[in-house]
């Protein structure tokens, strides 16, 4: 079964120097059919005016993953990590027992716009981590975060994979997936065929109770996947 969520129907926040977009339930946005996916909580579309950014606050016990589409992320916390995170770029930031952090646009010219995802770990209480990686670009799907970090991929205390995926307009994957577990798509850029469904930037796709995936581009396109508990 496939529950499309479009990009029109996000819940919406206008700070000023932050436009966010919730594809889940987040802050003032609140839809009580609308929490997640399994172990999915957050995915917000975010923009930062140049040289503003969120001053320093706290987590606790969530995987927390950001993927700069535009610009750069200033990044500081409270292990002592003071970081740039460029366009391209994966981050997974445990928050385990507890740690506060800050993110900014550095630029003074230029729009960041990334994505923020909180995944809900299987674990709670541990030790704080950080991790930053740059992932070669390829078609299909390319493993970013696993269970074990499998194939170089980040680690997330969950039993939970995240794939990008991209496609140019002459290219498909199949994917065999078990009917028992929970998938989600979320469209970064350009237009997918997700089986008989269209899907085009800033939209979603709850996937459930299916064995096989098929991804066809219909323009040059990017997109996380998230294999779920």
């Amino acid at each position: 079964m496939l529950n499309i969520h479009h990009s029109d129907a996000r819940g919406k926040a206008d700070h000023g120097w932050l436009q966010s977009r919730h594809s889940f339930s987040f802050a003032s946005y609140y839809d009580p059919a609308n929490m997640g996916v399994s172990a999915l909580r957050v995915i917000n579309d975010d923009r930062v005016k140049p040289g503003q950014g969120f001053s320093t606050h706290s987590h606790q016990d969530m995987e927390i993953i950001s993927y700069v589409k535009k610009g750069s992320i200033e990044h500081r916390d409270s292990m002592g990590h003071i970081k740039r995170l460029p366009a391209g770029e994966f981050q997974l930031m445990t928050a385990g027992s507890g740690v506060t952090h800050s993110e900014y646009n550095p630029s003074s010219t230029e729009s960041l716009e990334f994505l923020q995802i909180w995944i809900q770990p299987d674990v709670v209480g541990i030790e704080p981590g950080y991790q930053q990686k740059r992932f070669a670009t390829q078609s299909g799907l390319q493993l970013i975060a696993s269970p074990h970090a499998e194939n170089g991929s980040l680690l997330i205390h969950q039993d939970a994979r995240l794939f990008q995926l991209r496609l140019d307009s002459t290219q498909s994957v199949s994917l065999a997936v078990t009917a028992s577990r929970h998938y989600y798509l979320h469209m970064v850029s350009g237009t997918l065929q997700l089986n008989d469904e269209t899907l085009s930037e800033g939209d979603g796709c709850s996937l459930t109770q299916l064995e096989h995936i098929h991804f066809k581009g219909i323009s040059a396109c990017e997109a996380l996947f998230f294999d779920l508990p």
